[in-house]
């Protein structure tokens, strides 16, 4: 199951919904847009409505809100309830639901959103040890190996798939970073690694674009990163459940104009999400819809490569099982 943020037009405004490809076109190549999607909330709302439930609509916004966050904290119940909304769909042949609700939003109907537009934090890591090697200066310190590191991102800065990236004015050196990463379902705090597994609610593409100039600027204080990475991150396509994909053996791709640039998995992480989220969580409380990212895998950026994108570039990321995140950046 692929989950997904989208938003269509009412005639008081535009509307967020929670959605899921619908199975008939759940392919791994679908970009912003392109696949057909179950809005879950309709279609559960539908379902109870044929079982004889005299409140449908409101039991459905309680089961299912249409809101990812509000929908990731009622836990392992929702992700069931969003299985039988998509199994319901499937096999109807109802447009609508209680009170006209629709049900499936073809492409052009809608505008896919990040799965998470606006996380309730994003931290970003480092590891993978060969993006290490490749990006720094001398050898690798000590402490790397010894607890997982990061910095934390701006969650009002992410940015829809297929939204075009203005760069910042005050940065010249554009460049792309393939991740993964991790979204938190169940709150939690001074989780063991061997529960902790149990805390992600499931995984999407990260593109953590960064000015690596600003950057670069910035590190040599000891501080950072801030400036070089806080403008824009990409989230997406879509959010799939931790239980239907295998994260560490899903192929990673990053293309340029088309061009292969990077490939990888997160197979090669030195630090498991469940040693991360062991250590972030020491007397610290992990929140459903916090997004932690994996790090860059080896040679999954233009710094590793010694080339960067220019302008008018477009960033297609690709994991198996999750989709393709695409953006195409402007000076």
């Amino acid at each position: 199951m692929k989950l997904a943020t989208f938003e269509v037009d009412t005639p008081v405004g535009p509307v967020e919904r929670i959605g899921a490809v619908a199975e008939a076109s759940d392919t791994d190549s679908h970009g912003a847009g392109e696949a057909t999607l179950v809005d879950l909330t309709a279609a559960y709302s539908a379902a109870l409505e044929s079982e004889g439930e005299p409140a449908p609509a409101d039991l459905a916004h309680a089961h299912i809100p249409p809101e990812m966050i509000a929908f990731l904290e009622r836990g392992e119940r929702a992700i069931a309830d969003a299985r039988e909304a998509l199994e319901y769909a499937a096999e109807t042949s109802a447009e609508r639901g209680p009170a006209g609700a629709k049900i499936e939003y073809e492409p052009g109907e809608y505008d896919l959103l990040a799965p998470l537009p606006r996380p309730n934090s994003l931290r970003d890591f480092m590891a993978i040890e060969e993006h290490v090697e490749n990006s720094m200066d001398g050898d690798i310190a000590d402490v790397w190996y010894e607890l997982p590191v990061y910095y934390k991102g701006n969650p009002d800065s992410v940015v829809r798939p297929g939204e075009t990236i203005q760069w910042p004015e005050y940065s010249r050196i554009m460049d792309y970073e393939l991740e993964i990463a991790a979204v938190i379902g169940t709150r939690g705090r001074d989780i063991p690694a061997e529960k902790a597994e149990e805390y992600i609610a499931g995984y999407t593409v990260f593109n953590d674009f960064s000015a690596r100039d600003t950057q670069g600027e910035e590190m040599e204080a000891r501080l950072g990163p801030a400036k070089g990475k806080d403008f824009a991150n990409g989230l997406g396509p879509y959010l799939v459940p931790a239980g239907d994909i295998d994260v560490l053996e899903a192929p990673m791709t990053a293309r340029v104009n088309g061009e292969v640039w990077s490939e990888g998995t997160v197979d090669e992480m030195y630090h498991s999400f469940a040693d991360i989220i062991e250590h972030v969580s020491q007397s610290e409380t992990l929140h459903p819809g916090d997004v932690i990212g994996s790090g860059t895998v080896g040679e999954g950026c233009g710094l590793e490569l010694r080339q960067w994108l220019e302008d008018g570039d477009t960033v297609a990321l690709e994991i198996e099982g999750i989709g393709v995140l695409e953006h195409t950046v402007v000076e």
